[in-house]
């Protein structure tokens, strides 16, 4: 069983891959950097530098990217994946409640839900592997990132959370939370870190 995509125009030649990383490798180094940044925020010592709001803003782009190009490839290539792809959203939208208005209390609630997080979808993103082409999993990685550009950067857990509902919403709820975002002066990005998580 395959991945859902539209085709690709023709082009010349049998060895065409698409440019670009693998949604596997994404995601990966994704859960790395955001539980390393949860780990630095939630122990002693001084924090990285706008640190709570930027991993606010990249766990809200990340969930979002995952939520509209992980998942429905998991639900629709994985076999009997569909209730296991319903929990993580649920867990999605707990872990979206508890970062509205993060304050250094909750972090730890919140680094525990994004290990519960990574736990949850790294077996499903292994399954995924096994049933997709490379060139769908580069596919599949070029829109998660073209997604994630457009994600909201706050937490929105009552938007709609399923494809394709949410790939409507989110992109005009993430315009409006950059606006706000530039007016306020607010960091969002891991790079505007004082020590941004290796990559």
């Amino acid at each position: 069983m395959s991945v859902h995509l539209p085709p690709l125009p023709p082009t010349p030649g049998d060895e065409y891959q698409p440019a670009g990383r693998s949604i596997a490798d994404l995601v990966a180094e994704e859960h790395r950097q955001l539980l390393e940044l949860a780990r630095r925020l939630t122990e002693p010592g001084p924090d990285p530098r706008y640190g709570r709001d930027v991993l606010v803003a990249a766990l809200s782009r990340h969930l979002s990217g995952e939520e509209q190009y992980l998942l429905p490839a998991v639900r629709h290539a994985v076999e009997g994946a569909k209730p296991l792809v319903d929990e993580v959203v649920a867990g999605d939208v707990e872990l979206l409640r508890a970062l509205r208005g993060l304050t250094d209390d909750g972090l730890t609630d919140v680094a525990a839900r994004i290990e519960a997080h990574a736990r949850a979808v790294d077996p499903l993103v292994q399954r995924l592997c096994a049933s997709a082409t490379e060139e769908e999993l580069v596919r599949l990685g070029n829109r998660l990132e073209i997604a994630e550009e457009a994600a909201p950067t706050r937490p929105h857990p009552a938007i709609p959370h399923h494809a394709p509902w949410n790939r409507i919403v989110e992109p005009a709820v993430g315009l409006i939370d950059k606006v706000r975002d530039v007016l306020s002066g607010r960091h969002t990005r891991l790079d505007e870190l004082t020590e941004p998580p290796p990559r």
